[in-house]
C-alpha cells in the first residue's frame, strides 16, 4: 500500500457569483441567502458522504455547500441573518490528492448546473472585481476576527486540508512549520496570484499593475494557516488563490505538504517578514524581492521530499513553467481585460474548471 494513502485532504474553495446571461458580477444587496440554500439544498449530493462537513449557521442540511457571507449577529453574537458574498464548496474528506480534485470537481459541475438553472454562475476569482469595501456590526468577540470577517466580504479563496499520519503529527514542530510557511508561502502565492481586478479597472498601484488585491488586503491580517488538532491534527494552508486549472488544485496539495514534510527547507521568518513579503508579491507576482528563489527551493526538493511518500509530483509541472516564464495567471486576466476592456468578459472565461 502507498504511503501517501495515511494521508487525508480537503478543499474548500470560495466563488463569486455572477449574472448567468451577463457575467456581471453580484453581491449581496443582490443576492439572498435564503434562495441560495435553497439552490444549494437542491443538489443531489446522495453519492457523497458528509465526513468532515459541519453544520454551518443558518443552514439546515451538512451538505458539500454553503453559503458564504457576513453573518448579521443578534445580542448574544449568534448569528440571525447572512449577507452572501457568495458560495463554497467543500469536499469531503478524501485518502488521496486525486480522489479530492475528482470530487471537487464534480461537486463544481452540479453546483454550475444548479445555479444556471435559476439565472446565476459561479467564477472562480479571488477578490470581488466592483466591490471594495463592507461594513457590518460586529459579530466576533474578538476585534481582529471582526474585522477580518468585513475584510473576507470582498475576498474569495481556497483552503487546503491535510491530516497527516500519526508518526508524522507526534514529531511535526508547529512553532518551526509556523516559520517555515513565514519564510516560503509568500513564494509559493506568488505561483498563483490571480486578482488584478478592482473597482472595475485593473488594480494600479504606484505607476504599474497589481497581480493580487486580495492578498495585499487578506496579509495583514489573515492567517497563513489554521491548525485544528482535535482534526486528527488537520493543517489548513490558506493564501494561495482561486484557480480554473484542476491540476493547480492537485499542485496547491503538493505543495502544502511539501513545507510539511520536507526537513531540508531551512528557511525560517516571522510574521511579521511574511506580511511584509506578501505586499511584494501582491504587487509584483514572482518579481517580488526573493520570490522566484523561494519558489524554486521548495519546488526542487518537492519531489524527493514527496517521493519517498509516494507522491505523484507531476502537478507541479504547471508551477515549474510559471517560475521560468515569470508569467502568473494574473497576467493572463490583465491581457484579457486590456483586450476586451470588459470585467463580464474576463469572468466568462473563469466559470469552468479546466
Amino acid at each position: 500500500m502507498s504511503r501517501s494513502s495515511d494521508f487525508r485532504f480537503g478543499l474548500e474553495a470560495e466563488f463569486l457569483l455572477v449574472d448567468a446571461a451577463s457575467c456581471r458580477p453580484l453581491w449581496h444587496p443582490e443576492l439572498r441567502f435564503e434562495e441560495l440554500n435553497l439552490i444549494l439544498e437542491g443538489i443531489d449530493v446522495c453519492d457523497f458522504d458528509h465526513e468532515g462537513l459541519d453544520l454551518i449557521p443558518l443552514h439546515r442540511k451538512r451538505m458539500p455547500f454553503v453559503v458564504e457571507g457576513y453573518q448579521l449577529p443578534g445580542p448574544d453574537l449568534k448569528p440571525t441573518a447572512l449577507l452572501p458574498k457568495g458560495v463554497e464548496i467543500r469536499t469531503p474528506i478524501c485518502n488521496s490528492i486525486e480522489a479530492c480534485v475528482d470530487a471537487f470537481a464534480t461537486l463544481h459541475g452540479r453546483m454550475q448546473r444548479s445555479l444556471s438553472e435559476r439565472g446565476y454562475r459561479a467564477a472562480t476569482l479571488s477578490f470581488h472585481p466592483i466591490e471594495d469595501h463592507f461594513e457590518g456590526p460586529q459579530n466576533k468577540r474578538r476585534y481582529d476576527h471582526w474585522q477580518w470577517a468585513m475584510e473576507a466580504m470582498t475576498t474569495y479563496g481556497p483552503d487546503i486540508n491535510v491530516s497527516v499520519p500519526s508518526d508524522v503529527a507526534e514529531r511535526l514542530d508547529l512553532h518551526e512549520l509556523h516559520g517555515k510557511v513565514n519564510y516560503y508561502a509568500p513564494a509559493l502565492t506568488a505561483l498563483t496570484v490571480a486578482s488584478p481586478l478592482y473597482r472595475g479597472d485593473l488594480w494600479r498601484i504606484r505607476g504599474g499593475v497589481g497581480k493580487s488585491v486580495r492578498t495585499y488586503h487578506r496579509s495583514t491580517i489573515a492567517p497563513a494557516i489554521s491548525i485544528h488538532p482535535k482534526e486528527h491534527l488537520r493543517l489548513e494552508f490558506k493564501p494561495l488563490e482561486m484557480t480554473p486549472y484542476r491540476v493547480d488544485y492537485h499542485g496547491y496539495f503538493l505543495l502544502w505538504l511539501a513545507l510539511i514534510l520536507d526537513e531540508s527547507l531551512l528557511g525560517r521568518a516571522t510574521e511579521q517578514t511574511r506580511i511584509y513579503d506578501m505586499g511584494q508579491v501582491a504587487r509584483f507576482g514572482l518579481r517580488a524581492e526573493g520570490a522566484r528563489e523561494r519558489a524554486h527551493e521548495v519546488l526542487s526538493k518537492a519531489p524527493n521530499a514527496l517521493g519517498a511518500w509516494d507522491f505523484d509530483c507531476q502537478a507541479l509541472d504547471h508551477f515549474h513553467v510559471r517560475l521560468e516564464t515569470g508569467r502568473v495567471p494574473a497576467d493572463d486576466i490583465i491581457d484579457r481585460y486590456e483586450r476586451e476592456q470588459s470585467i463580464p468578459s474576463v469572468l466568462r472565461d473563469l466559470l469552468d474548471l479546466r
